[in-house]
């Protein structure tokens, strides 16, 4: 019986089927003990009629082997194709997406030498949840999905990554200030889940800022926390600010599976010429062979690696006239990391990963959910109109509804009662319905519904609704602004 690990191999499209050869070359020379499977992804299957960009054999084999080695993939323009990598992360529960950014200084140009922090990026929900709507002719709306579990999971994971890899402090990047339930709970979360690692520092910082902090300050960070769409701008941010995004591998990580692939893409404009760059596809491997216990052949390859970058072999990508010494192809590049297996770096710090099969890191369970009391304090009802703010509430007030009239706002600022006529306005209205007084009686789904009803009756289009509720008397709801 073979001790190899079994893994799912996609080659991808543009460059990767070239990135991918050399990757490979690579891991077998310094003796990867794998078994191979190749599946097709990618623009030809979105061709052939998946919208997807993947068939059912394909999946069959990732949940055989749970582990995808992944070259980049050209979605083909125009709508009805799906986000392949999207697709695999929420399909695979994939939860966590890890992108180290290290400087590579002086071999690789940047402004900041001793760069080296990793971002930890949730990777199923936020806007990437993809739930989209149009209202009205003006109004599109994308939902912002952020769960409690799924926010204590990923920050579990930073913090166990941070233990695991010597780190010592873990920055949460949000939005709090503005959206205060969403990021105000993952913050909390944070927090929370911080308090159980007190030998590893924490601290928040806003998310703008944040961004231009990496940019202009790298080294104040050493792993970053941030929910997936934050998380995805400021991973590129940081792999660019290392001096090449091309370097950067990347790893997505979840409790029954994992796929590592390169942050780039597919880059159709240089493929077949030889002269891309294997080194993020090859650093995702190298996080690969340390996920399924084969630190080992990953402390070979990465030394040799570096060993390659301090001997002046680049890639076009990255050569530079006076620091380089030899400009190679793709195939020439792996070449040079063979012939340097079993080398060290003599300027760069070596690198060492634990050995053995159970290296990967292991998340502790959710918190049991405590209960909570839920209550239903009154419903959102949002309508198409063209009638001014006043005029809107004078017919809404006249239907005699079973609910009061509490508010209108429009893209969330509050025109009605009090709203100020510089307020401009849409064809798209929120009329907020709560019960008449506070300590009054509990509204049901019936009262929401009649009041649906008879707005509708009275010819408005409803275009949503949203239900409010108090959970454990708090309010689970935000106020329109100006209120």
């Amino acid at each position: 019986m073979s001790n190899n690990t079994q893994i799912t191999v996609a080659h991808g499209d543009g460059i990767g089927p070239e990135i991918m050869a050399e990757t490979l070359k690579i891991l077998e020379a310094a003796g990867a003990r794998l078994d191979i499977e190749t599946i097709e992804i990618g623009e030809k299957v979105y061709l052939r009629g998946h919208s997807s960009g993947i068939e059912e054999a394909s999946w069959d084999s990732l949940h055989k082997t749970k582990v995808f080695l992944k070259a980049p993939i050209t979605t083909p323009s125009g709508g009805g194709f799906k986000s392949l990598n999207v697709t695999v992360r929420k399909t695979l529960g994939l939860f966590a997406n890890v992108r180290p950014c290290v400087a590579y200084h002086p071999f690789v140009k940047t402004n900041f030498p001793g760069m080296d922090l990793v971002i930890v990026r949730e990777n199923e929900e936020d806007l990437y949840a993809g739930i989209e709507y149009r209202h009205t002719p003006d109004v599109y709306e994308c939902l912002k999905i952020l769960t409690r579990p799924g926010s204590e999971r990923i920050a579990r994971y930073a913090f166990e990554y941070a233990r695991a890899n010597g780190r010592k402090k873990v920055t949460c990047m949000i939005k709090d200030n503005i959206m205060k339930m969403t990021d105000g709970m993952f913050y909390a979360v944070f927090e929370e889940v911080g308090a159980y690692y007190p030998e590893i520092a924490r601290d928040r910082m806003i998310i703008d800022i944040g961004a231009a902090r990496i940019a202009t300050h790298p080294n104040d960070f050493d792993v970053i926390l941030a929910p997936n769409l934050y998380g995805d701008i400021i991973s590129d941010i940081a792999a660019d600010v290392t001096g090449s995004v091309g370097l950067g591998g990347s790893s997505n990580i979840g409790l029954g599976g994992a796929m590592f692939e390169a942050i780039h893409g597919s880059a159709p404009d240089i493929a077949g010429k030889g002269i891309a760059n294997p080194s993020g596809l090859l650093l995702g491997a190298v996080m690969m062979l340390v996920h399924i216990g084969q630190g080992d052949v990953a402390m070979k390859i990465h030394n040799a690696w570096l060993k390659t970058l301090e001997d002046g072999i680049h890639t076009g990508d990255i050569y530079r006239e006076g620091q380089s010494k030899q400009r190679v192809g793709t195939t020439g590049f792996g070449d040079a990391v063979i012939d340097r297996l079993g080398q060290m770096p003599s300027t760069m710090k070596a690198i060492t990963y634990p050995t053995g099969e159970n290296t990967a890191i292991k998340i502790p369970e959710l918190s049991p959910q405590k209960p909570v009391k839920q209550e239903m304090a009154g419903i959102d009802i949002f309508v198409q109109s063209y009638e001014t703010p006043d005029i809107l509430a004078e017919k809404i007030l006249k239907l005699n509804l079973p609910l009061e009239l509490q508010a209108i706002t429009n893209r969330g600022a509050t025109v009605w009662p009090h709203g100020d006529p510089a307020t401009y306005c849409v064809d798209h209205y929120r009329l907020r319905f709560k019960r008449d007084k506070e300590g009054g009686k509990t509204i049901t789904l019936t009262d929401s519904m009649a009041v649906q009803y008879k707005i509708a009756e009275a010819g408005f289009l409803i275009a949503k609704t949203e239900n409010l509720f108090l959970f454990d008397g708090k309010r689970g709801y935000t106020v329109g602004q100006g209120q």
